[in-house]
């Protein structure tokens, strides 16, 4: 058995899961009898999101006690504007790369008739779906076309491109629109919006770049428990009961739930390939808005990489940005724990 199998295996065990269910009934029932009668825990991870739809952890919990998403899906929060920039380009002739989530991902507007960069492939346009930036990197040193990357992603991803543009040889004719964002200026902008949030997990892919401690913000600033976790059924339920301990106690603290990968500084390699490559700045967010420190944008030093910068593409300003949803779509209130999907 193979250390994979073996920790699914351990994380997804039925018994154990019960245990944990027992504990989490068992905090509320004293929560309930100290006058306590709804806390909210959001995540802001779409994995913790798949996990607890996925294992049907809602349906166990109880009432009462209600889990929603937070703005922690990069996809859907990159800006239509990224992606009509993205399909301009596509139209011109260029070969655009991205990953198969932001392949349909579809922008307000129509660009030459298309609305994502899946239509864009439909009529011709040469779009490529590859599993990592590398991919895309090794593609265009065979092809020698000129190319573009939709570059979209939160912590875990950006130091892939910083690694990788920063490295001797790397090829000329493959630019980046840079959409890359910062998860914990979302996180205390939700909080902030949200205004009833009593618990956080917060993402664990995230931290193992970033460090555990930079949540530190939650239960020092906003007194909100929060939990650095894991993505299997079991590391979200011990989350879950963790926050409830410490709601009970009155103690909200920063717990590593997640200390198998993630530990409290992150992975400083990373962190200094970010700093060096990006500057991070006021960005734009789908359906919520401009949030301030929460953008990865090319420093002066990488404009050559720099696709928005080298195309004249120009990103909208405050001034004259709307909230880039659909007429009628509450994308915007679902990131921000506002609404449900089916709402």
């Amino acid at each position: 058995m193979n250390l994979t199998t073996l920790t699914k295996k351990i994380f997804r065990d039925r018994e154990t899961a019960l245990t944990i269910v027992k504990i989490i009934h068992g905090y509320w029932k004293e929560l309930r009898a100290s006058g306590v009668d709804h806390v909210t825990i959001m995540n802001f991870c779409g994995t913790h999101e798949w996990t607890t739809a996925h294992y049907g952890i809602r349906s166990v919990l109880p009432d009462g006690l209600e889990m929603v998403a937070g703005p922690g899906c990069p996809v859907c929060v990159t800006p239509s504007f990224h992606v009509e920039a993205a399909v301009k380009l596509a139209h011109e002739g260029l070969t655009v790369y991205t990953f198969g989530d932001a392949y349909k991902l579809p922008a307000v507007k129509k660009v030459e008739g298309y609305r994502s960069l899946a239509e864009a492939k439909t009529a011709g346009c040469d779009v490529q779906v590859v599993y990592s930036f590398v991919d895309a990197v090794t593609d265009v040193r065979k092809t020698g076309k000129e190319s573009v990357f939709l570059g979209v992603g939160f912590e875990t991803t950006c130091p892939g491109y910083a690694a990788a543009v920063s490295r001797p040889g790397y090829p000329k004719n493959l630019s980046v629109i840079s959409a890359g964002r910062l998860t914990p200026p979302a996180a205390k902008y939700a909080v902030k919006k949200v205004g009833r949030v009593s618990g956080v997990i917060a993402p664990g892919h995230v931290s193992t770049i970033i460090g555990a401690g930079v949540w530190s913000f939650l239960p020092e600033e906003f007194g909100i428990p929060t939990v650095v976790a894991g993505f299997e059924p079991i590391d979200v339920l011990i989350a879950v009961a963790n926050i409830l301990q410490m709601i009970q106690h009155n103690n909200p603290k920063l717990v590593v739930e997640y200390s198998r990968a993630v530990t409290w500084e992150g992975n400083l390699t990373a962190q200094k390939l970010l700093s060096e490559v990006f500057e991070v700045r006021k960005a734009s967010w789908r359906g919520i808005g401009f949030i301030d420190d929460s953008g990865f944008f090319f420093k002066d030093k990488y404009e050559d990489v720099d696709a928005l910068q080298l195309y004249g593409l120009k990103e909208p300003g405050e001034s004259d940005w709307r909230y880039d949803l659909l007429p009628g779509c509450r994308c915007g209130h679902v990131v921000l724990g506002l609404a449900r999907p089916s709402d």
